[in-house]
Parts: structure tokens; C-alpha cells; sequence
């Protein structure tokens, strides 16, 4: 069964697996109302599903693949101290596409939790056979 019903390229087609930046990216925008690149890059450790460090390339480049599909919408901030920055926020199809991300991952946990317990399963009958032949 596909994970998400799209039929081009998508993020929650697990494109972006190793590090599920976009969920993560779509969750904070739509929490905090709007902000920019790198406030969300000091948030996204909080939400980190892998060791891996989010490289701030990978950030910028979904917030920008977002944006081209609609899931965001930008504008400059010209502050008249310090530099100008991008600020985001989400637009009605990217709160769907979080309801989509939501339910891939929901599927995804689910998967991962039946692995463990059946791997767990597997590892404690393999140790009580064990024993068994060497008594």
C-alpha cells in the first residue's frame, strides 16, 4: 500500500525519510503562525526523529519546495537593523498536507512498534530455545 496517495514528487512519499524535515518544518510554521530559516533550524532538533543533524541546505531547500507547491507562502522582512530574512507561514493546503504527513507517520509508527515487539518476541524465544539446549 502506498504511503500517501499522491502521484508526483511528495514529501510524504518518505522522499525525505532519513530526516522527516518537512512534517517537522509544516508542524512548527503552523504552531508558531509564521517564521524564517533559521529560528526554525534552531527548533528543529526538538523534533528530530534520527541522531542525524539537519543540514541547514536541507532546511532552506524544503522550505523552497514547499513554497513551490503551494504548502507555503513567503515574504522579505526588512527589518532596519540587521539583515533581511524570509519569512514563512503555512498556507490552508499546507495544514492539509500536514493531515497527510500526520497519517503517514501515525501508519509508519505503528509499523515500527509491531517490528519491535515482534523482534522482541523473536530475540526472547531464540534465548529460551537456547537455554533450553544448553542445559
Amino acid at each position: 500500500m502506498p504511503r500517501c496517495q499522491h502521484t508526483g514528487p511528495c514529501g510524504c512519499a518518505m522522499g525525505h525519510l532519513s530526516r522527516f524535515i518537512e512534517p517537522v518544518v509544516l508542524f512548527l510554521l503552523a504552531r508558531k503562525g509564521h517564521s524564517y530559516g533559521y529560528d526554525l533550524a534552531a527548533e528543529l532538533p526538538g523534533y528530530a526523529f534520527t541522531e542525524a543533524a539537519v543540514d541547514r541546505t536541507a532546511l532552506y531547500r524544503c522550505l523552497r519546495q514547499l513554497e513551490a507547491h503551494g504548502h507555503l507562502a513567503s515574504h522579505w522582512d526588512l527589518p532596519e537593523a540587521g539583515p533581511a530574512r524570509r519569512v514563512y507561514t503555512v498556507t490552508a493546503s499546507g495544514r492539509k498536507h500536514l493531515e497527510e504527513w500526520m497519517d503517514v507517520l501515525d501508519r509508519l509508527a505503528g509499523s515500527m512498534v509491531r517490528l519491535v515487539q515482534d523482534a522482541r518476541e523473536l530475540v526472547c524465544l531464540q534465548e529460551s530455545v537456547e537455554d533450553t539446549l544448553t542445559r
